[in-house]
This record gives C-alpha cells, sequence and structure tokens, in this order.
C-alpha cells in the first residue's frame, strides 16, 4: 500500500488558504474603492438583463392596434 505524501497535502491546503487570503482581500480593496450608493450591487447577475416580458407586451399592443385600423 502506498503511503500518503502529507508534506504535498498541507502544502495544497497552504496554497489554497493563501488564494482565499488574497481574494478576499482584492474584494475588501475593490469594496473601499466603490463609491457608497454602488455598495452591496457585486455581481450584478439580473440587472443588465433585459425582460422579455416587456418585448411581449408591446409587440402585443401593437398587434392589437393594427387589428383596430
Amino acid at each position: 500500500m502506498a503511503k500518503t505524501n502529507f508534506s504535498y497535502e498541507k502544502r495544497q491546503r497552504e496554497l489554497e488558504k493563501k488564494r482565499k487570503a488574497e481574494e478576499k482581500a482584492r474584494r475588501k480593496q475593490e469594496a473601499k474603492s466603490r463609491p457608497e450608493g454602488e455598495a452591496g450591487t457585486e455581481g450584478g447577475a439580473g440587472q443588465d438583463a433585459d425582460d422579455p416580458g416587456e418585448d411581449a407586451d408591446s409587440a402585443d399592443e401593437d398587434t392589437a392596434a393594427e387589428r383596430q385600423e
């Protein structure tokens, strides 16, 4: 049976902790550099996406107006 390399596993855990700490520091720095009004809008998921319901409603209104003419 092969012996596990604990030194390698420990180094990988240390590297992962370091990456997480760097990411946290980067996010913290970005939060500091943002204006007050932008705080908490991280990711921006769904903000730039158009609502498909709006386009469908306006298309229905156009066809209804054409029918009346």
